[in-house]
């Protein structure tokens, strides 16, 4: 569970070990491409989950390239979006608008080996309180904060996805992280549903 760099880093060690492994992957991130796909079709966020499905992804080395490819500068409309951002972006539009279906499609497309779920199928929006009082709104805001004292989610009653957890209640290991806490982690498991599942389960529970 979680998001950024380190879940993606972490499955392409553990695919090597079993392919009864499931991702699941924060929806908050509002930065670059994700964030701009975002704002513009009110999608969730996209560049975590590409990240997974490239990271698990039994395809030919060029399908990762592709997916990964990300348009310069000087390409107009697309500079500096990933093609794969564009792929689920697009897939998502195929399936109705159903986020949840659109990425259960692109793991069928790219052979992946076990599962990548978003955590949600709605765009959360994190929000942080500073130590001095002080509000910051944003995943890609958030980062950058110092002295977090609370953060949260909006809307803060979205349901979780319920890939995410049927994953949770069946797993032998939940691995949280590595990643960022206040950005990946909880960002992730703020969400009521998910949090529920994580205190509820029997599987041992591993904190990277």
């Amino acid at each position: 569970i979680g998001g950024g760099t380190g879940l993606s880093t972490l499955l392409r060690g553990m695919k090597a070990h079993t392919a009864n492994l499931t991702a699941i992957v924060s929806v908050a991130d509002d930065g670059g491409s994700t964030g701009r796909l975002r704002e513009q079709l009110g999608i969730p966020a996209v560049g975590d989950i590409r990240n997974c499905l490239v990271a698990m992804a039994e395809t030919e080395p060029v399908m990762g390239e592709l997916l990964q490819y990300r348009f310069g500068v000087d390409e107009g409309s697309l500079s500096g979006h990933a093609v794969g951002n564009l792929l689920i972006t697009a897939m998502n539009a195929i399936d109705g608008g159903d986020f949840e279906a659109a990425v259960r499609q692109m793991n069928r497309v790219l052979a992946v080996r076990g599962s990548v779920v978003p955590a949600a199928g709605t765009a959360l929006t994190l929000h942080a309180r500073l130590r001095d009082g002080s509000e910051v709104t944003g995943q890609s805001r958030v980062a950058r904060m110092r002295e977090i004292d609370r953060v949260w989610l909006e809307p803060g009653d979205v349901r979780a996805s319920r890939d995410a957890l049927r994953a949770i209640a069946e797993a032998d290991i939940v691995v949280l992280g590595p990643g960022s806490l206040f950005t990946s982690l909880l960002a992730t498991i703020l969400l009521p549903e998910l949090r529920a599942a994580l205190a509820a389960t029997s599987a041992l529970r591993v904190y990277v």
